[in-house]
């Protein structure tokens, strides 16, 4: 039978301190501990990375609440950081949205341009142009909720930063329709007007189709770009064919 050793006052003040080191080491009760002041600073981003994780949150809080419902609160508390930060970068609500809004922008004008410069006749490129585009709608709902959506009616600035990436992806499309029509099999007198009528019509089209998409969400963004490019394309090589559709002659001129 092992006999307790009885404790010395040594060891008895070792204990003691043993137990106050573990009670200082040992957060309060119902609390986790608190981060060192090293995972601190390794926690920190790099301003460029803080503003778009910013921007990222602040989209999905637009896209959900609106411009006018949404506030700077709710978009740093989704963000993780302070209200003031959020000024600090970014200004206001309205440069927030703003910086929101050119990203996003640039980065479909982008996916458009990369996706028709990889080479192929003007209607294969147009066609990926398209694709692109559909694509990015589908993958980027929130981004386009804020384009597309609310962007228009917020005023002369916020328009007219949308009006500038229209602009851009129009040029680009009014470049590939006006090859086609230059690299046509017959001469035709179809020209530069014909080639911005086209293009105005084939954006705006686009532009129409995404409100139909997202009612028809089993439709992909391969299958629409097919069907827009089968309606809008060949009807246009029937015109470079020469085909002109016209009225019939109403019975009272008969």
């Amino acid at each position: 039978m092992n006999e307790e050793r009885p404790r010395t006052a040594a060891t008895r003040g070792r204990g003691a301190t043993d137990d106050r080191r573990t009670a200082r080491e040992r957060p309060p009760h119902g609390e986790a501990a608190r981060p060192s002041s090293e995972e601190r600073t390794r926690r920190r981003l790099p301003r460029g990375e803080r503003e778009q994780q910013i921007i990222d949150c602040a989209i999905q809080v637009f896209a959900r609440r609106g411009y006018s419902a949404a506030s700077v609160d709710d978009i740093a508390e989704q963000a993780g950081v302070s209200k003031p930060l959020v000024y600090l970068y970014l200004e206001s609500k309205e440069g927030l949205f703003l910086a929101c809004l050119r990203r996003e922008e640039q980065r479909l004008v982008a996916a458009f341009q990369d996706a028709a410069g990889t080479g192929g006749t003007s209607e294969l490129r147009l066609w990926a142009g398209l694709q692109a585009f559909f694509g990015f709608v589908a993958d980027h709902r929130d981004s386009w909720a804020v384009l597309h959506r609310q962007a228009p009616d917020l005023g002369e600035t916020i328009a007219g930063e949308i009006d500038r990436a229209r602009r851009t992806i129009l040029d680009e499309v009014r470049k590939l329709v006006l090859e086609g029509i230059a690299l046509g099999p017959t001469p035709t007198h179809l020209g530069e007007a014909d080639a911005d009528f086209v293009a105005h019509a084939l954006v705006g089209a686009a532009d129409s189709l995404t409100d139909w998409m997202e009612r028809h969400p089993g439709e992909s963004p391969e299958r629409v770009t097919l069907r827009l490019m089968g309606m809008m394309w060949v009807g246009m090589q029937q015109v470079l064919d020469g085909e002109v559709w016209v009225p019939p002659e109403s019975p009272a001129a008969v």
